[in-house]
């Protein structure tokens, strides 16, 4: 009787959280959201501006408005152009690094092909990693690390070009410090400062997350948020 008793307990726990999935698939709708990033700032009122608009859910409220990454016009792994079309209507993921930089860049590329690999079918999921080291990183620096970190033609780009117009991108686009403290620092490492930051960004261009790109974990985290997001998109 004590047997047939433990054997039911033992059902009853392996059945209920099958059912919850069964009911949840079935039945749930998926209320997770993610926040955005950079509000709008009205300059009249020094406030974060406020329009009328769509959010995830497909319902029209009063709601902040974000800022959108801006576009650029740079040098692939292949020499040639890519501009923000790439990007564009799509998930990106971006990144900066250099190609000499020996500490924390492998461990990021490392984690880059990891999540690139999740997303291997997915088309309307890309990756972006600009170059803070343009003088150096050349179209063939670049194509030799991309081969390095098993990167796929036409989804992740390495790119190159005007270091103003990266730094720019990095500081104001993408909100991450990056510097240049020129060679008297000694080592590449010790010369260029950038963030080991990966940047999650949406279809409509707005920036959804920021992620350790040297932590597992976070970068799981930002695997599931591109699902979140994937998942939020296929019901609009």
């Amino acid at each position: 009787m004590k047997r047939n008793r433990k054997a039911g307990i033992l059902l009853i726990v392996l059945l209920v959280p099958a059912l919850a999935y069964i009911l949840l698939k079935g039945f749930g709708q998926n209320h997770y959201g993610l926040r955005r990033y950079i509000p709008v700032i009205d300059s009249t009122t020094g406030e974060p501006l406020i329009q009328k608009q769509v959010n995830d859910f497909g319902q029209e409220v009063e709601d902040t408005v974000f800022r959108v990454v801006p576009g650029f016009r740079l040098v692939n792994q292949d020499g040639s152009i890519t501009d923000s079309s790439v990007v564009k209507g799509k998930i990106h993921v971006a990144s900066f690094f250099f190609t000499r930089c020996g500490t924390v860049c492998p461990r990021i590329s490392s984690e880059l092909t990891r999540v690139q690999d999740v997303f291997r079918e997915k088309g309307e999921v890309t990756f972006v990693s600009f170059s803070v080291d343009p003088e150096h990183d050349k179209p063939e620096q670049l194509k030799a690390y991309a081969k390095r970190y098993d990167a796929i033609p036409g989804k992740w780009f390495f790119l190159t070009g005007d270091k103003a117009q990266i730094y720019n991108l990095a500081q104001h686009g993408y909100f991450l410090p990056v510097v240049d403290h020129g060679v008297s620092y000694g080592s590449p490492d010790e010369t260029f400062i950038h963030s080991e930051k990966l940047v999650l960004v949406d279809k409509a261009g707005n920036i959804r997350g920021f992620y350790d790109g040297t932590d597992k974990k976070d970068v799981d985290r930002l695997i599931l948020e591109i699902r979140v997001l994937l998942d939020i998109y296929s019901k609009q």
